[in-house]
């Protein structure tokens, strides 16, 4: 019997079977050709229930790629905020020492005698002759500036992000260097002065340079250390150079005593100002000040010679300053930090005071005033 197959044909392969005699006796086996053409190999992968290691390895990677990069934002965000924050108050402190500088004026006068206006008007208070608040608030300014751009990302004039935080480390420790020379020259050369608002300048000069420091990596610290060594010697360097003729000021409040003296008031009173100086002594209001505070015989200039005696007004040094001299019982009682104070009805005004605000905060209205007028 005779087997016949049907040969099978596609693009890819091709199948032909031929016509064997039947088998004989000695049963030789049937042969099998198979033409050249060969099989297609097509690669399947079988995929199991469990990812193989090699397979979900890239999403991870991305995923914690991602999340990395998420914190990090977060953190510069953070970190750039602060920097924002603390240049916006540094401006705002230096801003008041330039106006103070720029018109002449007496910041408010600290307790302990000493007084910015020893500072500002110094010749420590210029470098280079451009005055020393206007160099802070400029820096300040550029710190503030660079930190919200950095914040945003988006730095103007094709800067890269790394060129950005350069300027501002560099920036902040040019300021801390030129900071704790200020502070040197403050105990040396101005001793027995002081001034709050060179302080907190200071202090905050050097929360930006430490927050700085934050940033750097390990492997940068050296290429950092070198870096700020350098611009420090170039800062003292020029401050050094710009104060090489300077002289000390005298102190008002270090080593040189004080006697109590009076003050002549050349101004003449008003009715009005003292029918509303009247009225404070009837409610009892107060005002605290000290013999050498320019700012106190201003307030008293305001009311004349006549209201002015006629004023509550409390002296906190009546014995005279000299070095460890504390401040009359009266005053430290009442929490007095600088002069004038004025104590109305238990709501405290620093500093002079026009007298329409005194009239507004005592109460003293214009029907008073106008009597008061009518009567002189």
């Amino acid at each position: 019997m005779m087997a016949r197959f049907v040969s099978v044909s596609s693009p890819q392969f091709h199948f032909s079977v031929r016509d064997f005699p039947p088998p004989s006796s000695n049963l030789q086996p049937r042969r099998l050709e198979v033409s050249d053409r060969r099989f297609p190999v097509v690669p399947i992968k079988c995929s199991s229930s469990e990812p193989e290691d090699g397979g979900d390895s890239a999403p991870s990677l991305l995923s914690s790629s991602s999340s990395s990069s998420a914190t990090e934002v977060s953190t510069n965000s953070w970190t750039y905020n602060w920097y924002t924050g603390i240049g916006g108050v540094g401006m705002l402190d230096t801003a008041y020492l330039t106006y103070l500088k720029l018109t002449g004026s007496d910041a408010f006068c600290p307790v302990g005698g000493g007084t910015c206006g020893d500072v500002l008007n110094s010749d420590y208070a210029v470098v280079f002759g451009i005055p020393l608040p206007v160099i802070g608030f400029c820096m300040y300014g550029l710190v503030t500036a660079l930190s919200t751009q950095l914040g945003e990302g988006n730095l103007p004039f094709g800067i890269s992000k790394t060129n950005g935080r350069f300027a501002l480390f560099a920036t902040t420790t040019a300021m801390a260097s030129a900071s704790a020379y200020f502070l040197y020259i403050l105990s040396t050369k101005l001793s027995g002065s002081s001034c709050l608002y060179c302080l907190v300048s200071a202090f905050l000069s050097f929360s930006l340079f430490f927050l700085s420091l934050k940033d750097v990596k390990l492997q940068e610290i050296q290429q950092v250390v070198g870096l700020q060594i350098c611009l420090a010697i170039i800062v003292v360097a020029s401050l050094t150079a710009s104060y090489s003729t300077a002289q000390p000021i005298p102190s008002r409040s270090g080593d040189i005593e004080l006697p109590y003296f009076s003050t002549e008031i050349t101004t003449s009173s008003s009715p009005y100002a003292i029918g509303l100086a009247k009225h404070l002594n009837s409610i009892g209001a107060k005002m605290y000040g000290a013999f050498w505070c320019s700012h106190c015989l201003e307030q008293k200039e305001m009311f004349g010679r006549e209201a002015a005696k006629l004023l509550n007004y409390v002296e906190c040094f009546p014995e005279g300053y000299k070095k460890g001299t504390k401040i009359f019982r009266a005053c430290s009682d009442a929490g007095i930090e600088g002069f004038p104070t004025w104590i109305i009805n238990g709501q405290v005004l620093s500093g002079e005071v026009e007298l329409a605000e005194l009239a507004e905060m005592s109460g003293f209205s214009l029907d008073q005033g106008n009597e008061a007028n009518q009567l002189q």
